[in-house]
């Protein structure tokens, strides 16, 4: 059910604060039965004294049974709903790095790999390089492939592995699937169609890759391209429109600005490199006055699950607990933690576990949570949720919907 056109009706103003706090990732799994998971084993006694006096409860981003992406993922806590607004990965990252994105073109969020002589994926992430290392390989590409065939090819360096191509040219289509086998040891998937209309598109993609093998054949890390989630350019109701919301986005990535920005969220300027926290905060302190409502992401927790890094998730988790005390400084009226997704060291990826869900704000039902983890949640008194039934709880605390119905 769209809900948009009940919460618009209902929406009011209000001189309420609301900070969502999305921890990538967050939910995890034990590396072994009966062990801890990585929120359990980390020392996070801020996030545990907000669990004592807030309220906790489970959150599934997408539906039961599917691991979700962090675009479907997080449209669904922006209220969402992942089935009916879907955008491929590919527009979020165009969008986050403000690239010449026009209507018509489609873009592809691409990872730099490491292929084995025999094509086989060694590394699907070139060992994280650095972002400045992308950007010389970049350079290279820009230089060698200036089009195939008669569409333009156009590069831009995210960060890290991660990288873009906005193709452009007539009769292309975003129905074509990921040439990502997502796990080591398999050779890249061939481009393919998803429609008859997106042959064109599949043939450049196959083309494109092998273009970059070759160019890239003297690189010892970065010799080869995965591309994932192509997408035309897509157009979203606003949440200022829907919710009545100044809203605004705190995000160190590409794609997580890209998310917010298609919302209709302001992304604010962040000092600082990579994850960037501190920067964060003092974004988040800087502009407090000026909007209703702050995403605020972290991203360490994901990539710390994606590489299987247990320890280095927990230090990530501990990490954000260390800078809480200056977020809850702001005092925000309603204050949500939660995650887009679970990404279990255990599994090194997305996983479909359900979230943890911390909630802090006025008029709550008292728990005797403990602790912000997983099983403490479970008992929680918000029970268990769906992504997109979020952003009305958050705005109901807040003051923010009137009465539905007589």
């Amino acid at each position: 059910m769209d809900l948009f056109p009940v919460l618009k009706e209902l929406a009011q103003p209000s001189d309420s604060k609301i900070l969502l706090v999305v921890l990538d990732g967050v939910g995890g799994l034990p590396l072994e039965p009966g062990g801890a998971t990585e929120l359990e084993a980390a020392l996070t006694p801020n996030l545990d004294a907000l669990a004592q006096e807030g309220a906790l409860g489970l959150l599934t981003p997408v539906h039961p049974g599917l691991a979700p992406g962090s675009g479907p993922g997080h449209l669904a806590l922006f209220g969402y709903d992942p089935f009916r607004y879907a955008v491929g990965r590919g527009a979020l990252s165009a969008l986050g790095l403000g690239a010449d994105f026009r209507e018509g073109d489609v873009a592809l969020r691409g990872n730099f790999a490491t292929l084995a002589e025999d094509g086989t994926v060694l590394d699907r992430r070139a060992g994280r390089p650095s972002t400045e290392e992308n950007a010389r390989v970049v350079a290279k590409l820009k230089e060698a492939i200036p089009r195939v065939e008669d569409v333009e090819v156009h590069f831009y360096t995210e960060s890290e592995h991660r990288f873009l191509v906005v193709l452009r040219g007539a009769g292309l289509s975003d129905q074509v699937a990921d040439t990502d086998p997502q796990k080591p040891g398999l050779r890249p998937l061939p481009p393919r169609a998803l429609s008859p209309e997106a042959e064109r598109t599949a043939r450049v993609l196959n083309l494109l890759s092998e273009r970059i093998r070759e160019v890239l054949k003297g690189e010892p890390r970065l010799n080869g391209a995965l591309f994932r989630g192509a997408s035309g350019r897509p157009v979203f109701p606003k949440m200022g429109e829907v919710y009545g919301l100044r809203a605004a986005a705190i995000a160190s990535y590409p794609m997580y600005k890209g998310l917010a920005s298609l919302v209709g969220m302001e992304v604010l300027p962040v000092e600082g490199e990579g994850d960037a926290l501190e920067g964060k905060v003092k974004a988040l302190r800087e502009n407090w006055d000026r909007c209703d409502f702050f995403y605020f992401h972290v991203k360490g927790t994901d990539a710390m699950g994606e590489d299987g890094n247990f320890l280095g998730k927990v230090e990530k988790i501990e990490r954000f607990d260390a800078l809480l005390p200056g977020i809850l400084a702001l005092r925000p009226t309603v204050l949500a933690i939660t995650g887009d997704h679970s990404t279990p060291a255990l599994l090194k990826g997305h996983s479909w576990h359900p979230v943890p869900l911390l909630l802090k704000a006025p008029y709550l039902r008292a728990d005797e949570a403990g602790r912000f983890t997983e099983k403490e949640a479970q008992k929680g008194s918000l029970g268990h949720l769906r992504g997109v039934e979020l952003m009305p709880l958050l705005l109901a605390h807040a003051g923010r919907l009137a009465k539905y119905g007589a």
